[in-house]
């Protein structure tokens, strides 16, 4: 007879298989695997004896194969877990849950939003229409599904039994829980003026709200911000791309006031003018006029700005309703403990909504610091308690960096360091009392930002140190690798995500990687704004060595090809490869008929490599380049014809008018290069415009030279020391035509105080005593960049030399789509200057850049002396 016996086994075993919350477990019985399981191994007890040690039994104990496999299937009932509020900080929270225990609970995420959770921080980026939705999800679906989770999208719950301990949502869902998560974030403030409830008056913090923001603005031209913080001014730079003028309207008279200092925040400030901001400061609203919809703003001082659509980014509030209904203690978010619990059992609250000691905190990295703790508590694991967060911001605004951290502003018993640089826009702030920082401001180069937000913490003693030893030069100075090297393992270096410096390090040894994105898509670092990106780039170089830049992942043009830039402009010059598709066929295209991406790319490059004998495929062209016409949303046409250095004369003026007259142009503005844009003109009237302005194409519409912004220089103001306009007119005579990677704007000042913004372009010249300054790669764009010094030089003939070697230089090596300040930023402004300062490299790219400039033709006039491109391109066929 074959002894029956009974099997107990403990609840605490490792979860080998997972059958519907269920866990299998199976033995090792004489020697023949019948299954196997994990440790912890579940303790076995058989006839009172006690097998510790794992599922091994003895041969000596005699088993029906068949009855112990049914006898030792046991269920395990998963605890259930149920996250109010499908935002950052929860799902953060249940994502540090998982990793530390993946099978404790079975866990239910309701989301208010039809959408998985998302990075609010970037939605900014979708509004400018730099990013899609789904660019921004953190966890998408299939996240959700390969954990196991059940997620409501699209249901908000209205209410909580803590007695049945059950949650309802508004569609009648009711859900169990042992352990519940309240992360119901926060509700944008808006303020109770009469008027609020006007058509056109909205918030700005979900998705939603974007889509209805970039629907608006193909309606309307005006907006209001009111509210100068971090989301108020993202707000107004989406409007800006979306094409709206846009006030920002603020109580005070510094604008985030909040994270900066003043200083700091009159930098900002400016930046964002320059890139067409207009701020109304000290103004408080009173309000909002017009009939149905918002036509105005009126203020407290009688004044009135007009708008059509007002956005209300004036903080936010807990949202604490529901938690209230509960019969949770608020007050007024959600008080928690150290450990995030609520004053009812079982009930927890993390994020927005959450007043941990008298705090609700706004930020990214606070709340993920309190789910890291609520994380290990609800895993039973032991874990220190939440004492608050030390906050500090670190982030692009409009494209410019700034950080801010621990206690900044000037009070009694505090000194400070400053370094201030107005030619490079750097400026830094160091705060100190009783030898310890404690607090920091940085502006346009916030490299130092988590070296000194370590130190902040660690309250370290500086009085050995030398004070300017404690900030780097504005390059960034050379200690940038050892800097990384010195910060601790539990060093934030993304605070968008709290990604540290060991999860990084741990990850790039273990998972192998060797770059930036494939840092960003293991660990999340630099998935938010990317302002840590260089010290990700630190950690790779401190992590492998000299391998990395040999191991780094090369970057294929577009997903049709595996080839990199160099690599196709390697093969067009020596396989001799003269047309786009034959590229394609000799290079072995995935895609035969390649991409929207490559094709241009493709056609750029070989009229690059062979500008005399290339024959341009305009099919290749994006259509703008290809109608030589900046087409609108209504579907007519921009004409912007070139005025050579903004400057013009009454007969050219004259004859603009009217042309404008002559083909009922409905606009014409002036553009930010000094020239004249003929707004709304019908595509079958562009080449009968343009032989009627008989003037050159302004190439608004081409990655090419665009214009040469000038000041009045020395021929008429008093402080002017150079000719800025005869050098600016000889500048854009010299490269009108010239096809680059990306647009190129030039900029001549006739003296240091640079009136004409020479150092936010791609090349600016700024007269100095004795002779003129180069500044190179600077953009005034969404990405705003302060060029770099090139070059110093003394005679106007050195000036178009040097930046004909400058621009052939760039033509050369850059990447397609790529503008001046990136490529300045990746091949280093030291090299640069190095191949510009060498008179034979020089001499040899002037040569080239002669040989280019030779071929070039007016595509106005060339449209405008043939009927097939007119026939092809701009006749307008009715079809019946």
């Amino acid at each position: 007879m074959v002894s029956c016996i009974s099997v107990k086994a403990f609840a605490h075993a490792a979860c080998v298989f997972r059958l519907h919350g269920q866990r299998r477990l199976r033995l090792t019985v004489f020697g023949s695997s019948i299954g196997t399981t994990q440790a912890p191994y579940p303790n076995f007890v058989i006839w009172g004896r006690q097998f510790p040690n794992g599922p091994l039994l003895p041969k000596s104990i005699l088993l029906d194969r068949k009855r112990m496999e049914r006898m030792i299937t046991m269920t395990y009932k998963k605890e259930k877990l149920v996250l109010v509020g499908n935002g950052m900080a929860g799902v953060n929270a249940v994502e540090h849950l998982l990793k530390l225990t993946p099978d404790k609970y079975e866990v239910t995420i309701f989301g208010s939003e039809p959408h998985p959770n998302y990075n609010r921080i970037l939605l900014s980026y979708v509004l400018a229409g730099d990013s899609k939705v789904e660019d921004i999800v953190i966890h998408p679906y299939e996240w959700y599904a390969n954990n196991h989770i059940t997620l409501h999208i699209n249901q908000t719950v209205t209410d909580i039994d803590t007695t049945a301990q059950t949650v309802t949502s508004d569609k009648g869902l009711t859900v169990s829980y042992d352990k519940l998560i309240l992360a119901t974030g926060s509700n944008p403030f808006m303020i109770p003026m009469p008027g609020a409830d006007k058509e056109g008056v909205m918030a700005y913090r979900t998705i939603r709200d974007c889509e209805i923001m970039i629907e608006s603005a193909k309606k309307y031209k005006k907006a209001i911000v009111i509210g100068g913080g971090l989301l108020g001014l993202e707000a107004a730079r989406g409007f800006l791309n979306l094409g709206m003028k846009v006030d920002v309207v603020h109580i005070v008279d510094t604008i985030m006031e909040r994270q900066l200092d003043r200083t700091a925040s009159k930098m900002l400030q400016a930046a964002l003018e320059e890139q067409g901001i207009n701020f109304l400061l000290e103004k408080q609203s009173a309000e909002i006029i017009g009939d149905k919809r918002v036509t105005g703003l009126k203020f407290k001082d009688g004044t009135v700005a007009e708008a059509d659509l007002i956005v209300m980014a004036v903080g936010i509030r807990p949202n604490v309703e529901l938690a209230k209904k509960a019969g949770v203690e608020c007050n007024p978010g959600i008080i928690v403990n150290d450990y995030l619990q609520t004053s009812i059992a079982n009930v927890y609250a993390v994020g927005e909504c959450a007043m941990h000691r008298g705090i609700a905190y706004g930020l990214v990295a606070p709340l993920y610091e309190q789910g890291a703790v609520l994380a290990k508590h609800l895993a039973g694991l032991e874990t220190g308690p939440y004492e608050g967060s030390i906050l500090y911001t670190k982030l692009k605004v409009s494209g410019v960096d700034v950080f801010s951290g621990g206690q900044f502003g000037d009070a009694e018993g505090t000194k400070a360091i400053r370094i201030h640089d107005e030619f490079t826009g750097v400026y830094k702030k160091v705060v100190i009392k009783d030898n310890k920082i404690i607090g920091a401001v940085l502006f346009g180069d916030t490299s130092d930002g988590t070296r000194l937000m370590q130190m902040i913490r660690e309250e370290t003693d500086i009085s050995g140190m030398g004070k300017t030893a404690i900030l780097t030069d504005a390059s960034g100075g050379s200690g940038a690798a050892s800097g990384v090297a010195e910060m601790k393992n539990d060093a934030i270096i993304c605070g968008c995500n709290g990604v540290t410096k060991g999860t990084i390090c741990s990850a790039i040894k273990d998972q192998g990687l060797t770059t930036v994105d494939e840092v960003k898509n293991c660990t999340t670092a630099s998935r938010s704004c990317g302002g840590c990106k260089p010290l990700v780039s630190d950690l790779l170089a401190f992590t492998l060595g000299s391998s990395y830049d040999k191991n780094a992942a090369k970057e294929s043009i577009c997903a049709c090809t595996d080839h990199t830039r160099d690599e196709v402009v390697t093969a067009i010059r020596e396989k001799g490869l003269s047309h786009v598709r034959e590229v394609m066929n000799v290079l072995g295209w995935k895609n035969e008929e390649g991409c929207s991406k490559c094709r241009p790319a493709l056609n750029y490059y070989l009229g690059m490599v062979s500008p005399e004998t290339y024959k341009d495929d305009s099919t290749s062209r994006f259509v703008n380049e290809r109608m030589h016409a900046n087409i609108q949303k209504d579907g007519t046409y921009s004409v912007v014809p070139r005025i050579y250095g903004g400057v013009t004369n009454p007969a050219e003026l004259k004859r603009i008018a009217e042309v404008a007259e002559q083909f009922n142009v409905p606009t014409v503005k002036f553009t930010g290069g000094q020239r004249l844009d003929l707004l709304g003109v019908k595509k079958e009237d562009l080449t009968a415009m343009w032989e009627a302005l008989d003037m050159p194409s302004g190439y608004a519409y081409g990655k090419a030279l665009r214009t040469v912004k000038t000041c009045v220089g020395e021929t008429f103001c008093r402080f002017g020391t150079g000719d800025a306009m005869g050098v600016g007119i000889e500048l854009e005579k010299r490269f009108e035509r010239l096809n680059t990677p990306a647009k190129v704007k030039l900029a001549v000042s006739g003296c240091p105080r640079n009136c004409a913004e020479s150092g936010i372009k791609d090349l600016g010249v700024v007269s100095v005593d004795g002779g003129w300054e180069l500044y190179a790669g600077g953009n005034g764009g969404v990405k705003v960049r302060v060029g770099d010094l090139l070059t110093t030089v003394k005679t106007e003939q050195e000036i178009i030399e040097y930046t004909e070697a400058y621009l052939q230089y760039y033509r050369e090596t850059g990447k397609y789509g790529e503008r001046t300040s990136e490529w300045v930023y990746r091949l280093g402004i030291g090299h640069i200057r190095e191949v510009v300062e060498n008179e034979e490299e020089r001499k040899q790219l002037c040569a080239r850049m002669d040989l280019a400039l030779s071929v070039t033709k007016d595509p106005w006039k060339q449209a405008i002396d043939s009927k097939k491109i007119q026939r092809d391109l701009y006749e307008v066929v009715e079809l019946n």
